[in-house]
């Protein structure tokens, strides 16, 4: 028997994993083979004039205000001014990331800084009735930040024709399009710009955690598996917006701006597609700066040292710091790995079609169970009452089906647990060894052992030649002909029993599916 059962184990363990194998995409990031550089380690922006203002030079005067962007529809914003600066000076409108919407919580150091060097600053709230992880839309955001350009633009002392943007992260997929959309803008700077479609900066940023957490080899298929598909319920058409087209379209100058630290960002490949796509591009990678282009200090995050003062030198020195050299400077990047586009999965590997079968597959492993165990019952009465006799299931098939039910059950839950604790793990910039590692080898010998249980189930079947019914009654101690066995009870059996085998199937072609029966480590 148990030659058998690990014989049968294996059998079923190839088929899994060859299923996994061959069931979804491939995607494998190519690696950067030759990287920017920098002319020179300093971020001073070239051309500068040595009469600009610095940040800390005036004295800044907050206002709330509020935007209209439709009848009926507006947002608040926070206005900086610099108190005593001479008219004419730029203005910026601040463009929300993913990560932020409200201006009392959004660039309150950099809005400041910049304004304390004699530009007028102003950060609306984001527009968030039309803004949901599921639906976005970037040319109408770019009209909706379209309405904060014409307010400052009717703020006193500020140069209409001075007016640019500051766009960071998601921001910078909409930045672009109000460039198009309205010429008269002067500027844009860029930070931490993905430039490549949502998709695929979604996919290079979860590589990257994943690496930085090292998690095992095998984990990483899931990414285009997640990342590729077509979410449940729909929408997120918003994931293959590209960018490109509007960078093309625009002629201002652009000051684009990387950390380092930034895990979430292909910096290297974004510089290099803004400075193939349009004119006076200028690119500065800060050292050891995060996504904001914070570094840590003691005193927690700060904006880097000299990050304030550039941005300040380059918009007060336009149009002399456009193209002024050099275009590329600051700390030496360090991308490993191309974001590139991620294949959509199969029909089967849709998220409405994952969905529904991990639901249909959770439902039957209940009502499979529950028909068994009603047939249990009823099989324990009859031994009460003469002449009454129940259904249950043959010798030792209980145990193993038990096994297969609730260990295929186990194990996804189990995975979920483990992709959403290390999915906080990368998020925090952390590593676990025995959460990531210990935790993937608990996942996988839990679905090993459910295996093991379905192997068990099969091998008692071939012994029990496929009989799944044993009849019980009081008068009869043992086995009933197949004549005397209830009718009803055997239906009840035999259906909960292949419920149970149906629902724990689906579940373990789902486990394959997501990895955690293929070869190796």
């Amino acid at each position: 028997m148990f030659f058998r059962t690990v014989a049968t184990s294996a059998a079923f363990l190839v088929v899994l994993a060859v299923t996994g194998a061959v069931a979804g995409p491939a995607w494998e990031p190519q690696p950067v083979t030759e990287h920017l550089q920098p002319a020179t380690t300093s971020t001073a922006i070239g051309g500068a004039s040595a009469d600009a203002g610095e940040p800390g030079d005036y004295e800044v005067r907050e206002s709330p205000v509020v935007v209209a962007l439709a009848p009926g529809i507006e947002v608040g914003g926070l206005l900086r001014e610099p108190v005593g600066a001479p008219d004419g000076r730029p203005g910026i409108v601040f463009v929300h990331g993913a990560g932020t919407g409200k201006a009392a919580d959004a660039f309150t150091l950099a809005a400041t800084a910049l304004a304390s060097a004699g530009i007028t600053t102003l950060v609306p709230d984001k527009r968030l009735d039309t803004y949901t992880t599921r639906h976005r839309d970037y040319e109408a955001m770019a009209r909706d930040y379209a309405r904060s350009v014409a307010y400052l633009r009717d703020v006193p002392g500020v140069d209409p024709d001075r007016v640019g943007l500051y766009a960071e992260s998601e921001g910078a997929w909409v930045s672009p399009v109000m460039m198009v959309d309205d010429p008269r803008l002067a500027f844009q700077i860029l930070v931490s710009a993905p430039v490549v479609p949502p998709r695929q900066q979604a996919a290079y940023a979860v590589d990257n955690y994943l690496r930085n957490t090292d998690v095992p080899a095998g984990v990483f298929r899931a990414i285009p598996r997640a990342v590729g598909m077509r979410l449940p319920g729909g929408g997120f058409e918003y994931a293959d917006f590209d960018v490109r087209p509007w960078l093309a379209e625009q002629e201002d100058p652009i000051l684009a701006v990387y950390g380092t630290k930034d895990a979430s960002m292909p910096f290297e490949q974004g510089a290099r597609e803004l400075m193939a796509d349009a004119p006076d591009v200028t690119v500065r990678f800060y050292a050891h700066a995060n996504h904001g282009i914070n570094v840590e200090t003691p005193d927690g995050l700060v904006l880097h040292p000299d990050f304030a003062a550039d941005l300040a030198d380059w918009v007060l020195g336009l149009p002399g710091t456009a193209s002024a050299p050099p275009q590329v400077a600051g700390a030496q990047p360090e991308q490993l790995y191309l974001a590139s586009a991620v294949p959509q999965p199969h029909w089967y590997g849709d998220g409405d079609w994952l969905v529904g079968v991990v639901v249909t597959a959770g439902g039957l492993l209940v009502v499979g169970p529950l028909l068994l165990g009603g047939a249990a019952l009823a099989g324990r009465a009859a031994r009460r009452r003469p002449g009454r006799p129940g259904a249950r299931l043959a010798a030792g098939l209980r145990g193993p089906l038990t096994g297969l039910g609730a260990g295929a059950a186990a194990t996804t839950v189990g995975l979920v647990a483990y992709l959403a604790a290390v999915a906080r793990l990368a998020l925090d910039y952390e590593k676990d060894a025995l959460v990531v590692q210990g935790g993937w080898i608990g996942v996988r010998l839990l679905g090993i052992a459910t295996v093991v249980a379905a192997a068990l189930l099969v091998n008692r079947l071939r012994d029990l030649r496929g009989r799944l019914v044993t009849a019980v009654a009081a008068d009869t101690p043992g086995r009933l002909s197949v004549h005397e066995t209830p009718r009803g009870g055997a239906v009840v059996v035999r259906t909960g029993f292949w419920l149970t085998v149906l629902g724990a199937a689906a579940l373990l072609v789902t486990l394959a599916y997501w990895g955690v029966y293929q070869l190796g480590i």
